[in-house]
């Protein structure tokens, strides 16, 4: 059976009939690449859609041609003739501008006897080492003090090392980690409005009974040089006290602006997400990952209720 993020990708399929990828990812608020991998496996099960692909078969050889000599370049430029480099492999007209130095490999020294008969040089013997003087014990000896007995106190010497909390963020702290592309990201949680009802109806949604509405807002800095081309609350969860996590709905209310795919270098740019779940669920923190099997740069704020 379907997940509700397959049913909405179908419903609105089913409305537009024929659409781009990225088109009906934008207008859902999901990652491109989601969104393709998504209808592929539902076209493999059976559903009655096709999922592909339309090009310029020009722009298309001409792109792979320029790579292609591109690629031929930086390989030629990369080779110099260095120590034996095999020159057969290069062009006549390199090797004649950069010819390769010959080296004559080192002869072995060897003592000539009247006998002319060859032997390897003896070395002069090797001076012994010398001893180091033996350092003296420091004053009051090796065990302390004379006449006492502190050598024997263990009590005084113990260092009791006091266990050290994990840091805890809360709302309102910014945390660092990494993208799936190696982009470096401070993402901080701005907000949390639990419950958002209001905000919800007054968007013109309607909550079903014994459901409320949360709001999130985030802030996502791109600190690298690497774009950050993903949607940055693509990953972004409610945690539940049973452990249970909560995903996005895909709704924007416009008094909450949403966030927009893509951030640059050097950019920061914030949004808002809408949650929707049951009005007995307690939230007890809010987690960011780039993808949702990579669980070492995700990112937890807890939720003080």
């Amino acid at each position: 059976m379907p997940d509700p993020v397959d049913f909405r990708l179908l419903t609105l399929l089913a409305e537009m009939g024929r659409a781009a990828v990225h088109d009906v990812a934008a207008r859902l608020g999901m990652d491109p690449r989601e969104a393709a991998a998504r209808l592929v496996a539902l076209s493999a099960s059976g559903m009655p859609l096709l999922v592909g692909v339309e090009c310029d078969p020009n722009g298309i050889r001409a792109a792979i041609a320029a790579a292609s000599r591109q690629q031929q370049q930086q390989q030629w430029q990369g080779y110099p003739p260095q120590y034996g480099a095999p020159q057969q492999q290069m062009p006549p007209q390199y090797q004649q501008q950069h010819p390769q130095p010959q080296y004559a490999p080192p002869q072995p020294q060897y003592a000539q006897s009247p006998q002319s008969v060859p032997f390897p040089a003896q070395q002069p013997p090797a001076a012994p080492p010398q001893q180091q003087p033996a350092a003296q014990p420091p004053a009051g000896g090796t065990w302390g003090p004379p006449q006492t007995s502190a050598w024997a106190r263990g009590d005084q010497q113990t260092v009791k090392a006091e266990p050290v909390p994990p840091q805890k963020f809360t709302v309102g702290s910014t945390q660092q980690t990494v993208g799936l592309e190696g982009e470096q990201l401070s993402i901080q949680l701005v907000e949390v409005v639990d419950p958002a009802d209001f905000l919800f109806t007054a968007a013109g949604y309607r909550l079903q009974e014994g459901e409320r509405a949360v709001v999130v807002h985030t802030e996502l800095t791109n600190r690298g040089s690497v774009p950050f081309s993903s949607l940055p609350d693509l990953y972004l969860l409610l945690v539940a006290a049973d452990g249970q996590t909560v995903s996005k709905a895909p709704v924007s209310l416009s008094s909450r602006p949403p966030h927009r795919i893509g951030v640059q270098p050097g950019e920061t740019a914030g949004g808002h997400t809408v949650y929707v779940l049951p009005d007995a669920t307690e939230i007890t923190s809010v987690r960011w990952s780039p993808r949702p099997d990579d669980p070492a740069h995700s990112l937890t704020w807890e939720i003080e209720n």
